[in-house]
């Protein structure tokens, strides 16, 4: 059965409000309280404070970190058994050329949905927002954001806003107090630091945690010794009030992960599956309807299937197919410099035309008066940009006659375009794209025929309009 992560986000922009000490600490509490239940800690900034706290042997620097992970490594390659239970990824002192991969919103969403890894996933995040601190927002089932202070807090609305532009639902976010000296108090209504951060949270429409983390003293020695290491809140500071404050928080965790029965991972993931079937339906559909013979020469593809070199649509899209490379050489040099296959410089020119239209597209726009037809040739780029237009005069095309030279070409526009009572289809033209002959159908899969289609919009909307 396929495992998806329940993941945890610890994100605010200013530094020093508490956010590794939650992570950290969380992950330890998260172990202690449900021992079955698989945590694994990541962080994406450089201070190596989860490498301090969990590593069991300091064994110097390594490839399997998160930026391997980030780069595209396997979870289960990365992934390290930690002091307390607790599994983590050994950090990395920089990630910034990480971010090209990331550029989509929803990129780690996805690591995390085909990384295998269960339980619970906790993310310390940089105090900015970046690319890895979006995706990391993105991807939470959960999102808990520190604030001390009212700068802290200010600097919540960008997370926030980030949500609303992305038209993702907020209920994930919550605010929780840290650092709270229980020794500031005021006058007024609000008589303590806590009271009056919640009720401005609660006054700008911010989800707030009912509990909150002292600031203590005792849990601040545990960062600072001479041997450089990092102890937990749960057995180095069970005396303080922070002990139950972290107790409830896990309790707090525990019960939206027990509510949780589709994770986000998993969803995305669903999703992904939906889709890339959608993509299998297209695909199947663009194939059940590709025409079953070259409309040049007329011979079954399947009897010559290697020089299927050339894939044409319609503008309408009501016919499609691949056709040949050789016939669609050899009408391109009829049909553009009128030659027949006994001139001398059938051949050369043939070579030359084959060379350009293998590497453009052809875009044929026959236009039909009662007594005079023309065909405006162009060859654009996959970008759209012109780099060849010609027009041609196609004698007796509108009465039905062949005249030895444009035989191909009329064959080709009349199978394609056929409409009502031998005329073709009104302002209807075709595009004729160069394909790899080892695998023509390539072009006709989702990522590939996005580009066929915006394509086609293009000169719909700006080249047959002039």
């Amino acid at each position: 059965m396929h495992s998806y992560p329940y993941t945890i986000t610890i994100s605010s922009e200013k530094g020093g409000v508490g956010k590794t000490t939650l992570a950290t600490n969380l992950a330890i509490y998260l172990k202690a309280m449900r021992e079955d239940l698989p945590v694994t800690v990541v962080s994406f900034d450089n201070h190596f404070t989860i490498d301090k706290m969990f590593a069991l042997t300091q064994s110097g620097t390594t490839d399997a970190d998160v930026h391997a992970l980030m780069m595209g490594a396997p979870a289960g390659e990365v992934v390290r058994t930690g002091q307390y239970g607790v599994s983590y990824i050994p950090s990395s002192p920089e990630l910034s050329d990480t971010h090209e991969r990331f550029k989509g919103p929803m990129t780690l969403t996805r690591m995390l949905a085909e990384s295998g890894l269960s339980g619970i996933v906790i993310i310390d995040t940089r105090p900015d927002l970046n690319i890895l601190t979006q995706n990391a927002l993105y991807a939470a089932d959960r999102v808990l954001i520190p604030v001390k202070d009212l700068p802290s807090l200010e600097n919540c609305k960008n997370i926030f806003a980030l949500f609303d532009q992305r038209g993702i639902d907020k209920k994930s976010l919550s605010l929780i107090p840290c650092l709270i000296d229980s020794r500031i108090k005021f006058e007024g209504i609000f008589k303590d630091q806590k009271t009056l951060l919640r009720a401005i949270a609660v006054n700008r429409g911010y989800r707030c945690l009912d509990t909150f983390i002292s600031k203590s003293p005792k849990v601040e020695s545990l960062n600072t010794n001479p041997d450089g290491k990092i102890y937990p809140i749960l057995t180095y500071a069970r005396g303080t009030e922070v002990h139950g404050q972290f107790m409830e928080i896990t309790r707090d965790v525990l019960r939206s992960l027990d509510a949780t029965t589709e994770t986000r991972a998993c969803l995305y993931h669903t999703w992904l599956l939906e889709k890339e079937a959608h993509k299998k339906e297209s695909y199947l559909a663009r194939l059940e309807g590709l025409a079953e013979r070259c409309l040049i020469c007329g011979a079954l593809l399947t009897d010559k299937p290697e020089d299927r070199s050339f894939y044409f649509e319609t503008s309408d899209r009501a016919a499609r197919g691949f056709l040949h490379g050789d016939c669609v050489s050899d009408m391109l040099c009829s049909t553009l410099y009128g030659l027949k296959e006994d001139d001398h410089s059938f051949h050369a020119a043939r070579k030359i035309i084959a060379d350009k239209a293998g590497k453009a597209v052809s875009i044929l726009a026959p236009r039909t008066t009662d007594s005079h037809s023309l065909l405006d040739y162009r060859q654009i780029s996959m970008t759209g940009e012109q780099q060849f237009q010609k027009s041609v005069e196609m004698p007796g095309f509108e009465a039905g006659e062949f005249n030895g030279i444009q035989d191909r070409l009329y064959l080709l526009l009349n199978e394609a375009l056929a409409g009502f009572e031998g005329k073709l289809r009104l302002g209807g033209w075709l595009a004729v794209y160069p394909v790899d002959p080892a695998n023509p159908e390539a072009i006709l899969h989702q990522e590939h025929y996005k580009s066929v289609q915006k394509l086609q919009r293009h000169v719909t909307e700006s080249i047959m309009t002039t």
